[in-house]
């Protein structure tokens, strides 16, 4: 075994007690995943007697509404304006707190363990390994990272701009109580129900690029991501490497998803880190890679813990608060997808 590590080989990995990480990733996913296509299916129903003028038996899932991102940062603007919680899509105003918070107390912990297109892109990951890249996915140049990896700030940038600095608050309720952000939910069933061929082109051009390059939407392009990227950025919890011990074998950087240098940090304050752990499981040399809150090494398990936690509480929360359920009648739902199709933007 000495000779071994003399020659640069890095000792037995099965001893990493972290090892299996990425398997319990996947079991967090795959449940997260689960429940979003009941929730999908329920509201296919929902929406079916809605629109179809007979009696309402079945129920709108409040979870559907984790599919409206712009609608939840309106409603955030309103509840720090005026400490109004937004009670046509309370649900999604709640998810989107709890995904800020969640990157605060554990990275981007939503991205890499709750987030569906999270999980779509490492199962593309993961699709791209097997079919195109067994020895090793290509790097994406520095020059061209960094450029590219903007675009999402960008994206981010516009919104906040349009929405939280140029949006007055009479235009916030307004917006919060029209026809088409009641309906947002249906007119995003629609699109994918009745996907045109420059969508279509768009996403098949997104699942081609995403084989080529490791997620490349979270990376490149998710605003979202981005939020919670800043979000996390202040997180007091980091990956931290014990540089005297590490054997250099960069199993760490390889692994990473998103081609954070672990290697080569001692701690990763990267706005890019998703809290995956995959460079944890990854490592060669026990003890190297821990979680750091402030000066103390803590277990990795910190991260999945608090990251899903979170979410967890903030969804009870909100349940036993009243700030879950839309207090939007269903009749009323009924009469606005029927008028979706109409909706403009």
């Amino acid at each position: 075994m000495d000779e071994l590590v003399i020659l640069g080989a890095p000792p037995d990995r099965w001893r990493n007690p972290w090892r299996r990480l990425p398997a319990l990733r996947w079991a967090v996913q795959g449940a997260y995943l689960a429940f979003l296509v009941a929730v999908g299916l329920e509201f296919l129903v929902f929406y079916r007697q809605a629109t179809g003028g007979g009696p309402l038996s079945a129920s709108r899932p409040p979870a559907v509404e984790a599919f409206l991102p712009i609608s939840a940062l309106v409603g955030l603007k309103r509840l720090l304006l005026t400490g109004r919680w937004d009670e046509v899509h309370p649900a999604g105003l709640a998810i989107l707190v709890a995904a800020v918070a969640s990157a605060f107390v554990a990275r981007k912990a939503f991205c890499g363990w709750v987030c569906p297109v999270g999980t779509a892109s490492r199962g593309l990951e993961w699709a791209g390994r097997k079919l195109l890249w067994r020895r090793g996915w290509p790097t994406v140049p520095r020059w061209l990272d960094y450029p590219l990896m903007s675009v999402k700030y960008l994206l981010l940038g516009f919104f906040l701009w349009a929405i939280v600095w140029n949006m007055p608050l009479e235009a916030v309720d307004a917006f919060l109580t029209s026809p088409y952000n009641l309906a947002a939910d249906a007119k995003m069933l629609l699109f994918f129900a009745d996907l045109s061929a420059t969508a279509a082109g768009v996403l098949v051009a997104l699942v081609a690029l995403s084989l080529v390059v490791r997620n490349f939407w979270c990376r490149y392009l998710c605003p979202y991501g981005a939020l919670l990227g800043l979000a996390s950025w202040f997180s007091p919890v980091r990956i931290v490497r014990d540089g005297p011990t590490c054997n250099d074998c960069g199993a760490c950087s390889r692994a990473c998803p998103v081609d954070i240098p672990v290697a080569s940090r001692l701690s990763v304050a990267n706005p890019e880190c998703t809290g995956c752990l995959s460079c944890v499981a990854a490592c060669t040399a026990p003890g190297v890679l821990t979680i750091s809150r402030r000066r103390k090494g803590l277990s990795p398990w910190l991260v999945p813990v608090l990251g899903v936690g979170t979410m967890l509480a903030f969804w009870g929360v909100a349940r036993a608060t009243g700030h879950w359920v839309s207090l939007v009648p269903p009749e009323v739902f009924a009469r606005v997808y029927r008028m979706a199709p109409m909706l403009g933007h």
